[in-house]
């Protein structure tokens, strides 16, 4: 890399800016091949982004913590012709490790370009196995590397957030044939089965329960608490028919 190159200025993207976006970690490995100016943009950037960012000796070249999912990433900012099997046995090792692994290739020359193609078939990569990501230069290689990883965290808070209101769904749904089936039981409104929901639990366990359990946990009359016992334990009762 050039000693005297010079980076564009860091510039916040369309990213989110409220509170922080995630966790990058650096691989100091990494960090120490490349040109301070270009860790300087990194920094710049990140911080543009609502990252945080950290130096750790680390396996891949960067790791991206957002929304709790972790994504990997190699990136190769100076492809050389004469090293690209280290980079693939790189490569080799690392993709079985993460479940969200890439690799970024700066690759500015057609000749770069031929060689990477070459190799990517030499070494029988699969495709998406990892996802390759080909970039003109280094700055454009970390602006697509924050994006995937911010990408990524946002599908995972949303499928947490279905999966949460999934749940609130069920657990309503749940709620609902739980009263309808304790109210079935005469004289037991929806404040009794509300009741012996929180006192109780299941219908399973109002079934075990004895009357005096049910009027020492509940604030139910001793003739309910009776009923209650009755319907479940006497099969006259509950086979009977009931007028309500």
């Amino acid at each position: 890399m050039s000693a005297g190159r010079d980076y564009r200025e860091s510039t916040p993207s369309n990213l989110s800016n409220s509170g922080c976006n995630g966790v990058c970690i650096i691989s100091t490995t990494w960090k120490d091949e490349q040109h301070p100016s270009f860790i300087n943009f990194i920094s710049s950037f990140l911080d543009a982004n609502s990252y945080r960012l950290n130096f750790v000796p680390i396996a891949p070249d960067f790791i991206f913590n957002c929304g709790g999912l972790s994504v990997a990433f190699i990136f190769a900012t100076n492809w050389d012709f004469e090293n690209t099997a280290s980079i693939f046995s790189k490569i080799q090792k690392l993709r079985g490790q993460f479940a969200h692994f890439y690799v970024v290739v700066t690759l500015p020359t057609k000749d770069q370009n031929d060689s990477f193609i070459r190799s990517y078939f030499k070494y029988g990569m699969e495709l998406g196995r990892p996802t390759f990501i080909p970039v003109q230069d280094l700055e454009m290689g970390f602006e697509k590397i924050v994006k995937v990883a911010h990408a990524r965290g946002v599908c995972k808070r949303q499928d947490a957030i279905a999966k949460l209101r999934a749940e609130r769904e069920k657990s309503v749904q749940s709620m609902d044939i739980y009263i309808k089936v304790v109210t079935s039981i005469p004289g037991i409104d929806n404040h009794d089965a509300n009741a012996l929901y929180q006192a109780i639990g299941s219908i399973e366990a109002i079934a075990k329960a004895s009357k005096e359990y049910i009027l020492e946990t509940t604030d139910l009359s001793t003739e309910k608490a009776e009923t209650i016992t009755r319907f479940f334990r006497d099969t006259k009762y509950y086979l009977g028919p009931k007028i309500r």
